[in-house]
């Protein structure tokens, strides 16, 4: 079920009536109805998969409880590390067995040994590495004994299964939503408006953004050895946006959703294409994934506390851990390698903490300097795009090789049914909305809301008629 479809559209309001009108007695009857909408909103992607949801919540709830419950450090050891090795042999199995097995079996073959790889006929279940990312930062955080174990399995179940950030994120911790899940909830009017008004941008930004960016972006990728430099410029640009407006928007649609039930998730986005370098671009892109690494393995690694090596070392494995969660591909480990590569140097120069504010313009120089820091950081980020959308690291390198080597710019028509230069200005105009409200959660709420609300369902109206539904693209991971 997509937020983005109309069986969601009828689904979310029946949710909201129940929740609000019916199960609102008290706060174990509202979460027991949200666990059954979190079940079925799950099982329209596939029923099959809810026993790999329920065996997660059981055994980190189970697995939680013997941990603060040990009498040992034996003990607590023993469950903690069998939390840990089953979620991540689930996830291993499903997402990266096919992989390991291929590459090993291409490594073979390489120096003169045969061999064929037996792999699994099985499809990646939809969510998995969100989900596990919950319940292995509640193990762990027990285990360090900075929260207690929850013994309300009703609650627990919630906190995992959450429909809204349940197969897309954000990657919530314990000690963020699981408060709120054990306190009754009151209707709040304001929040549940600021709610509809984020669920709204979100839709601009996935079905005026990222559904059209897609179009053409998709055209660019898959004939680039067809297109020229100015064509595959265009490619890039189309894929970041395309990717923001996608992810982004899901977000957005998660976070105002979650309002609508009186729980607050974690801001995943914070306007990343402002960033003035490639720390800040890490600080407001997906905002979950990487403050989880950055706590669960770059500061249990050393962090940069250590010598210049130990910084170096922990900097390259978070961003390649980081590429690799987000698919079996080497593509996605370059793309990490890419990042590490970009963020060394402001690591090692100690700046990478240097824009930790809002971005401010002035009619001065030091504007001009910042306004170019945010162009380089796009364009950088742009050609690690490449990498992340190609299908192999030699399309990816093909790819960038051609838009140097071609060296014709001329107006390119493709033929594709819609959409093509005329995506420039509405790109344009998506930004200056942006940096016009980038200090707001989003861009419709304040002054002239309504005004703005109307506009932004009128604008979604108009081109999500064109709109085929497209899966959202963390979908996969």
């Amino acid at each position: 079920m997509f937020f983005n479809s109309l069986a969601f559209a009828i689904f979310l309001p029946i949710v909201f009536f129940l929740y609000w009108f019916v199960f609102n007695k008290n706060k174990s009857t509202q979460n027991a109805l949200l666990i059954v909408a979190s079940y079925y909103f799950y099982s329209c992607w596939d029923w099959r998969f809810l026993f790999l949801l329920v065996f997660s919540t059981f055994l980190d709830y189970y697995t939680g409880i013997q941990i603060e419950k040990g009498k040992s450090e034996k003990s607590r050891k023993f469950w903690f590390w069998l939390s840990i090795l089953v979620n991540l042999g689930f996830l291993g199995i499903f997402k990266y067995y096919n992989f390991f097995a291929s590459s090993f079996s291409e490594l073979l073959n390489t120096i003169g040994v045969k061999a064929s790889p037996i792999l699994l006929e099985v499809i990646l279940p939809v969510g998995i590495s969100f989900y596990t990312f919950h319940g292995l930062s509640y193990v762990i955080d027990i285990y360090y004994k900075r929260i207690k174990a929850e013994y309300n399995f009703v609650d627990y179940s919630l906190f995992v299964s959450y429909f809204p950030l349940l197969v897309a994120g954000p990657i919530e911790r314990a000690t963020h939503l699981l408060p709120q899940v054990k306190v009754k909830r009151e209707f709040n009017f304001q929040t549940a408006k600021e709610g509809i008004y984020q669920i709204v941008w979100g839709l601009v930004k996935k079905v005026v953004i990222a559904d059209t960016c897609a179009v053409y972006a998709n055209a660019i990728f898959d004939h680039y050895t067809s297109v020229n430099s100015l064509s595959l410029i265009l490619g890039a640009v189309y894929f970041a946006f395309q990717i923001y407006g996608d992810f982004s928007g899901y977000s957005d649609i998660a976070l105002g959703v979650s309002k609508l039930f009186g729980l607050d998730l974690l801001r995943n986005f914070n306007y990343p294409y402002f960033s003035r370098d490639i720390a800040e671009f890490w600080r407001r892109w997906h905002i979950s994934l990487s403050s989880w690494f950055r706590d669960y393995l770059y500061i249990p690694l050393g962090g940069s506390k250590g010598g210049i090596w130990m910084k170096i070392r922990n900097t390259f494995i978070i961003f390649i851990v980081s590429g690799f969660w987000h698919g079996a591909n080497w593509t996605y480990v370059v793309w990490g390698f890419i990042n590490a590569v970009y963020f060394l140097p402001l690591l090692l120069s100690d700046s990478n903490r240097n824009n930790i504010d809002t971005v401010q313009l002035k009619f001065n120089f030091d504007s001009v300097r910042v306004l170019m820091n945010i162009v380089l950081t796009f364009l950088l980020t742009c050609v690690a795009w490449v990498f992340f959308r190609a299908k192999t690291i030699t399309d990816a390198v093909l790819y960038l090789k051609t838009i140097v080597t071609n060296g014709n710019f001329s107006s390119q028509y493709l033929d594709n049914e819609r959409y093509n230069y005329e995506l420039l200005p509405m790109i344009a105009l998506f930004v200056l909305v942006e940096w016009n409200n980038r200090t707001k959660v989003e861009p419709i709420s304040g002054r002239r809301s309504m005004l703005k609300l109307a506009i932004a369902i009128a604008v979604i109206i108009a081109l999500g008629t064109y709109s085929d539904y497209k899966e959202f693209i963390y979908f996969q991971f």
